[in-house]
């Protein structure tokens, strides 16, 4: 039999697409297909090149992952020179770059928390904190909030405060209870006898939810009088993503727990800690110290890419840079909402992190697969919908911006005009 001809062939997109559909997930592949989603080959800074060569605007950011944006060549340079010295941990002798970045994260987390367990996700940070919580007060009652999202694998699936994600996984772990987020008389109600609350200080996947004023600081004095230890999900919210090093910052409160991942590498590689205070991690784990652990966390190329990202978030100066952008990317979205209120209910947003608000389900579906067409990426919300999330990276540029909102614009637009036609 003849061999196929070049035009037989089938293109690099149709290959990717067929083993998606066949050996990873044939139900999100069909919607990325639809979507419009194309292939992609290389990133830095705030872009992204699909195989074809095309530019798109990252205004979705890995869903807040690259805080530092795209392959950092601070970072990168690191882990590459790491790499060429030690890539995984024996396990069994000291480790000097996972030292070196519990020194570090002790040195500019809050407060008192100063030690750190890593592993590999936001979820297994936030499974370590769960454990350490029950161990160290000798209670098991956990006390979350609803639309929260703290992840999907068991524990943190079960504090997680949206049911479809959930439901189809029961039983899950027992004991949790789920109060109204902002709510400081349900969760006075909710916290005696409880080992723990976990709260996000912005509800990044529950659409941008921003507390009230001074909850955080509600939250700190309810967790005290009742005994209770207070842990704060900065997964997305930290490393300078709100305009402050961590979310809690804004309100000048200190939790006895804190889980980070996302941006703590720089978008290089993956990584999570679980940062407590002393007292807390000694009676949970001081009497048995290999109770929790993970074979791959704290692996010296993560640690190396980690100890880079905190440097070059302190030497660019990204926290700052982060609220001065922030707020400039707020009022362009601001802007666009005055002019197609029809479209768009509200935004929102601390740092760079923006939430709009769309005036129903249906117009988020096609605003993105528009703007991706258009050359820039925005964020589906998990727990909310009706929400788009904007979260470029910290170094994003005024010009960058003004250019992703000219896409989101157009995307918009485009957006009613569709639906538009179809309801007539």
């Amino acid at each position: 039999m003849a061999e196929p001809t070049d035009h037989e062939q089938p293109s690099l997109f149709d290959r990717v697409y067929a083993d998606y559909k066949e050996h990873i997930n044939p139900p999100l592949a069909r919607f990325m297909k639809i979507a419009g989603a194309p292939v992609e080959k290389r990133a830095l800074g705030c872009r992204v090149w699909d195989t074809d060569g095309r530019s798109y605007l990252d205004f979705c950011g890995g869903y807040g992952v690259f805080t530092l944006g795209h392959s950092h060549p601070v970072v990168v340079a690191a882990v590459k020179a790491q790499l060429d010295r030690m890539s995984l941990s024996t396990r069994v002798f000291f480790n000097e770059q996972m030292a070196s970045l519990a020194r570090e994260l002790a040195a500019v987390a809050p407060g008192d928390l100063e030690i750190s367990f890593f592993s590999n996700s936001g979820t297994e940070a936030v499974e370590a904190a769960l454990k350490m919580a029950r161990l160290s007060t000798k209670r098991v009652h956990i006390v979350s909030t609803q639309n929260a999202y703290h992840g999907k694998t068991m524990g943190s699936l079960t504090a997680t405060g949206r049911d479809v994600f959930k439901d189809s996984f029961q039983p899950l772990v027992p004991e949790f209870e789920h109060v109204q987020y902002g709510d400081l008389a349900a969760l006075d109600r909710a916290l005696p006898g409880a080992a723990a609350f976990i709260v996000e200080p912005i509800q990044c996947e529950g659409g941008v939810m921003i507390p009230p004023d001074r909850y955080l600081r509600g939250v700190r004095d309810l967790c005290d009088k009742h005994g209770a230890l207070f842990i704060a999900d900065e997964v997305q919210t930290g490393l300078g993503r709100t305009g402050y090093l961590w979310g809690v910052d804004h309100e000048g409160v200190v939790p006895d727990i804190m889980t980070i991942a996302k941006g703590l590498s720089g978008g290089v590689v993956p990584i999570g800690a679980t940062i407590s205070r002393r007292d807390v991690w000694m009676n949970a784990f001081g009497k048995s110290p290999l109770m929790h652990t993970s074979t791959f966390g704290g692996n010296p190329l993560a640690c190396t890419a980690g100890l880079a990202a905190l440097r070059v978030l302190r030497d660019e100066r990204l926290v700052e840079r982060s609220r001065e952008m922030g707020e400039y990317l707020l009022a362009k979205a601001m802007e666009l909402r005055a002019r197609m209120p029809d479209v768009i209910a509200d935004v929102r947003g601390r740092g760079l992190v923006v939430g709009v608000e769309l005036v129903s389900e249906g117009y988020a579906g096609v605003i993105i697969p528009e703007c991706l067409r258009l050359g820039m990426t925005a964020a589906y919300t998990l727990n909310q919908q009706r929400v788009i999330r904007l979260e470029p990276p910290l170094i994003v540029s005024r010009a960058e911006i003004d250019e992703g909102m000219a896409i989101f614009a157009q995307g918009t637009a485009l957006a009613k005009e569709k639906l538009g036609k179809l309801a007539s």
